[in-house]
């Protein structure tokens, strides 16, 4: 063992003496490699409430409530946000916690490539942390390249003591209003402001899309009043449990928003089940323009697979499956209401709502004669 230690040493120092040139002068130059930059960091904490920072280069960031606001936990507010960075990744946000000043981050286009549209982005993570790096901050460029504004939605969560219907459910409709109020100075349609929820963030979008009439009546006396929160499409993507979940029937507003709806089938069952459901409540109403697909192969985000991986989110490939192009099904129903002509422009999805409200109440409006109806 001592004659092949010193063998292999040997061997070692042969081999460092005969080091080309080009080799040694290469080892020589080589310099360590910087660390990354413009890398977001939370903003600082003082005595007046918590400033929320892009994340994002370019965002507009704006307070979903004025500090003064009874529905903000003023013992609170001035906590930072805390940002869970990717380890892989420098400089991306993989995740967002401890909110207490929700907000929206806006992402407008250019003026030539405007259409008008503006998605609010409601992130997933089962009401534990906000997944906003795979299902917010990658869907700004996609979006951009239709002409598509971008809004992220950092709305408050269980895990830091706030109740997602009375809470997380206000947040998102909070942000429709704010967006409409703000409608031109952001070059924005009013008439083509959606949301677009995944997962647990599709429990703050299919509930937006029954129950703004509630929310404006309830916040009468808010600065906006007179905005309304009534989406003008919604997006469920792998949605947690809506509002029809569990044998609920909640009334279905007969200007309910077309929706958009996709999740993985059998692989992720009691997702698909809930979209299922959403989309059974719509078609009973008679709901105009909404569209579901369920996929064969696929499981819900972050879901173990058969190669040992983990299922990706948002608009990750996931290894080729069809699947993975459930974001161009969107945008093929997105243009064909209508959503991506000049702005300015009355889309098909308005225009099928108006002759939908033109029409009387149908029988089978109702799924049943205790079941959820129009009104």
């Amino acid at each position: 063992m001592l004659l092949l230690a010193l063998w292999l040493l040997l061997t070692l120092v042969t081999a460092v003496a005969r080091e080309s040139p080009e080799t040694a002068a290469f080892s020589a130059a080589r310099t360590p490699i910087p660390p990354a930059l413009g890398v977001p960091k939370p903003g600082p904490t003082n005595d007046a409430p918590y400033t929320p920072q892009p994340i994002l280069q370019g965002g507009v960031v704006v307070p979903l409530y004025p500090p003064d606001s009874p529905l903000l936990k003023q013992d609170r507010i001035r906590e930072a946000e805390v940002y869970n960075m990717s380890k892989a990744v420098p400089g991306r946000i993989s995740s967002i916690v401890n909110i207490h000043n929700p907000s929206i981050e806006v992402h407008t286009v250019e003026g030539g490539l405007n259409t008008g549209a503006a998605v609010i982005l409601a992130a997933g993570g089962g009401h534990n942390t906000l997944n906003v790096g795979s299902e917010s901050a990658d869907f700004v460029p996609f979006f951009y390249n239709y002409g598509v504004n971008t809004i992220i939605l950092r709305n408050r969560l269980r895990r830091d003591g706030y109740n997602v219907q009375a809470d997380a459910v206000n947040d998102a409709l909070q942000a429709i209003r704010l967006v409409r109020a703000h409608a031109k100075e952001w070059n924005i349609d009013p008439n083509r402001i959606g949301i677009m929820g995944f997962s647990a963030g599709a429990e703050l979008a299919a509930p937006a899309a029954l129950f703004f009439e509630d929310f404006d009546k309830k916040h009468s006396n808010s600065p906006l009043v007179g905005i309304s929160s009534r989406p003008d499409f919604v997006g469920l993507v792998y949605p947690g449990p809506t509002p029809f979940a569990r044998g609920a029937n909640p009334p279905i507003p007969r200007n309910t928003p077309p929706a958009f709806i996709t999740c993985a089938g059998s692989g992720d069952r009691v997702h698909a089940i809930w979209a299922d459901e959403y989309l059974a409540a719509m078609l009973q109403a008679g709901i105009p323009n909404v569209e579901m697909h369920i996929f064969g192969n696929g499981r819900h985000p972050g879901e173990q697979l058969s190669d040992g991986s983990r299922m990706s989110a948002g608009l990750a490939d996931r290894n080729g499956m069809p699947f993975g192009k459930w974001q161009d099904r969107f945008i093929d129903w997105f243009r064909d209401l209508g959503f991506l002509q000049n702005s300015g422009v009355e889309t098909k999805a308005a225009r099928d709502t108006a002759a939908f409200l033109s029409q009387p109440p149908r029988g089978a409006d109702r799924r049943s004669p205790g079941g959820p109806g129009t009104k």
